[in-house]
C-alpha cells in the first residue's frame, strides 16, 4: 500500500505552481541493429552439427596458438624445450609439448542426444536438468580436435572456468596412463575492439552535443529483462504499472523528470516478457480442472492470450515517446533453439505500428524486434546482449558458479555460446559460427539472472569491456541504468513501501 505522505513525497500532491509547465523532450537514441545472428528465411536441418566446431576452432586456434606460442616458446623443463604439435593424436608420451583443441567435458550427468536417440525417445523440447557436474569425481575433461580426443588432468585446471566448446591450448606430457599432464594453459583472450562510433558516420560524431559539451548531462539506456506478463498476479500488475510509469516518467516529481527520466534515451527488453506458464482460466489452479485435448499438436484449451495483450499494451504505451529494443527469451514465443529469431510482429497488433516500414523494411523503427543473442551500435558503443539461456546453461558445468566470472570467460574464449550445440540447442551452421566474437563490445549484458551485478575487465590491448547482470524484474523489481558517455551503470527498484 503506498502512504499518502509518499506520495506527498514525490511531489504528486502540490498545489499548482501558476508557471506553465516546460515541454521536456527525450533525448534521441543513435542506434544502428547488426544483423550477427539473424537465420535464413528457408532454414534446413540436414546438416550435421559437427560444423559448428570445426568452424569454431578455426577460428579461434590462430589466435589461441600466438599467445600461446609467445608464451611457451622458450619454456624449458628438464633440459627440454617445449614443442608445438599439430595434433592431439600427436602427443608422444614424456615429451614436452603444447597442443590446441576444443574442450570436451565428459559427465554423467550431461544429456545426450545420442543416448536418447539410441534409446528411441521422443523429445519435444530441450531437456531441463538442474546441473551436470557430479559430486563424486566422476566428470573428465577432454581435448579434442579432427584427429581424436586426450583426456587433460592437473592442478592447473582447478584455477580456470573450462566447459564444452571452449578453444584453449594446454602445455606439458602425457603420462603412462595415456593422459595429458597439464602444466599450463591459455586462452585467445578479448578479441579485438573497434573505436566508439566504428559503424556510424561522421556526421553524427560531430552532431553529438554530449560528446562535445561536458556540462550536458548524459543520456541513459534502460534495461530491463523478467517482465514476465501473466495476468494471474494483481500484485504485481501494480509493479508493471509503476515501471511504466517511472520510464514515462509520470510517476515523478517535475526536477527529477528533467534530470533523469528524459534522459532515457532507449529501453532494452532482455528476454522472457511472457510467464512460463498461464492457464486460460487464471482463477483456475486446479489441474483437474484442465482439459488435455490436443488437436494437430494445438491445445487450446491451455492457451491464455491475455499476456501477450498485455505486453502489447505495455509496449504501445511507452512507444510514443521511447524506442525499444525487443529480444526474445526462453518463455517468449519465439523458436527454442539458438539464436532465437526476433518474435514476430503478429504478436503486437498496436506496437508493430512503430516497427520497421515497407518502404524501409531494413532500418529499424522505434520497436526493433531483435534477435537473442543480440548485437548493436548503441550511441557508438558496439552492445553485445543475450537473454540468459547461454549463461544459464554454462552455470550448470560447475558448482556455485560465478556468473560474473563466466561472463568474463566467455570474453576470454571469444565465444558468447560455447556449449552451443551441446547442452544448449542451437542451429546446424554449416557456413559461419556467430557466436564466435569477431570484435570485443563495449558493453555486453546478459538478462534473467538471480541478481543484479557489474564489472569491467581489461584486455591485453586496452580492451574495456562493462559486464552487467540484469536481474528478472518479477523478482527483483530492479531495472539497470546504463550511462552512454561512461558506461557507468546504477539500478533502481520499482516497489511500494507500505
Amino acid at each position: 500500500m503506498v502512504k499518502l505522505e509518499d506520495i506527498a513525497g514525490l511531489g504528486l500532491l502540490q498545489a499548482p505552481s501558476g508557471k506553465p509547465s516546460e515541454a521536456l523532450t527525450r533525448s534521441s537514441s543513435s542506434y544502428r541493429s547488426l544483423d550477427t545472428f539473424a537465420l535464413p528465411k528457408e532454414r534446413r536441418y540436414q546438416q550435421q552439427f559437427a560444423d559448428i566446431y570445426f568452424l569454431r576452432l578455426t577460428k579461434i586456434k590462430p589466435a589461441v596458438e600466438q599467445i600461446a606460442h609467445e608464451a611457451w616458446e622458450e619454456t624449458v623443463l628438464g633440459g627440454e624445450n617445449a614443442k608445438k604439435v599439430e595434433r592431439v593424436l600427436d602427443v608422444r608420451q614424456g615429451e614436452l609439448c603444447w597442443v590446441a583443441g576444443t574442450v570436451f567435458m565428459d559427465m554423467p550427468l550431461k544429456p545426450s542426444i545420442l543416448e536418447d536417440v539410441s534409446k528411441d525417445r521422443w523429445i519435444s523440447a530441450p531437456t531441463s536438468v538442474d546441473h551436470y557436474y557430479s559430486e563424486d569425481g566422476r566428470d573428465q575433461v577432454m581435448l579434442e580436435d579432427d584427429s581424436g580426443r586426450i583426456r587433460l588432468v592437473g592442478e592447473p585446471l582447478k584455477d580456470y572456468f573450462l566447459v564444452t566448446g571452449c578453444i584453449i591450448a594446454v602445455m606439458g606430457t602425457e603420462n603412462a596412463n595415456g593422459e595429458f599432464e597439464v602444466i599450463d594453459l591459455k586462452f585467445a583472450d578479448l578479441p579485438p575492439q573497434p573505436p566508439r562510433w566504428a559503424l556510424s558516420d561522421k556526421k553524427i560524431k560531430s552532431e553529438d552535443v554530449s560528446m562535445s559539451d561536458p556540462d550536458t548531462p548524459s543520456k541513459k539506456i534502460a534495461i530491463v529483462s523478467g517482465l514476465e506478463f501473466s495476468g494471474t498476479s494483481t500484485a504485481y500488475t501494480t509493479e508493471l504499472s509503476l515501471l511504466l510509469s517511472y520510464l514515462l516518467g509520470d510517476s515523478l516529481d517535475p526536477a527529477t523528470q528533467s534530470q533523469e527520466q528524459s534522459k532515457i534515451s532507449r529501453l532494452i527488453i532482455a528476454g522472457n516478457s511472457i510467464a512460463e506458464s498461464a492457464s486460460s482460466d487464471p482463477h483456475s489452479n486446479n489441474p483437474s480442472t484442465k482439459t488435455h485435448t490436443k488437436k494437430y499438436g494445438y491445445d487450446a484449451s491451455s492457451y491464455n492470450p491475455l499476456p501477450s495483450q498485455l505486453f502489447d499494451s505495455f509496449l504501445s504505451t511507452l512507444l510514443p515517446t521511447m524506442s525499444i529494443t525487443l529480444l526474445p527469451g526462453a518463455n517468449d514465443p519465439a523458436n527454442v533453439s539458438y539464436p532465437q529469431q526476433p518474435i514476430h510482429s503478429a504478436m503486437f497488433p498496436q506496437s508493430r505500428l512503430y516497427g520497421p516500414t515497407p518502404t524501409h523494411p531494413d532500418e529499424p523503427g522505434w520497436l526493433d524486434a531483435t534477435t537473442n543473442p543480440s548485437e548493436s551500435e548503441i550511441d557508438g558503443w558496439r552492445v553485445l546482449g543475450t537473454s540468459g539461456q547461454n549463461l544459464d546453461d554454462i552455470c550448470k558445468y560447475m558448482d556455485s558458479p560465478d556468473r560474473l566470472g563466466l561472463m568474463e570467460a566467455m570474453c576470454r574464449w571469444r565465444c558468447s555460446a560455447p556449449t552451443a550445440p551441446d547442452t544448449l540447442w542451437s542451429y546446424p551452421f554449416q557456413d559461419d559460427e556467430p557466436f564466435v566474437m569477431k570484435e570485443c563490445p563495449h558493453l555486453y549484458f546478459v538478462g534473467s539472472q538471480p541478481e543484479f551485478n557489474t564489472k569491467v575487465i581489461e584486455g591485453p590491448e586496452g580492451q574495456m569491456v562493462r559486464l552487467v547482470l540484469v536481474p528478472k524484474f518479477s523478482e527483483t523489481k530492479e531495472v539497470v541504468l546504463v550511462d552512454t558517455e561512461t558506461l557507468e551503470v546504477s539500478k533502481v527498484r520499482i516497489g511500494t513501501r507500505s
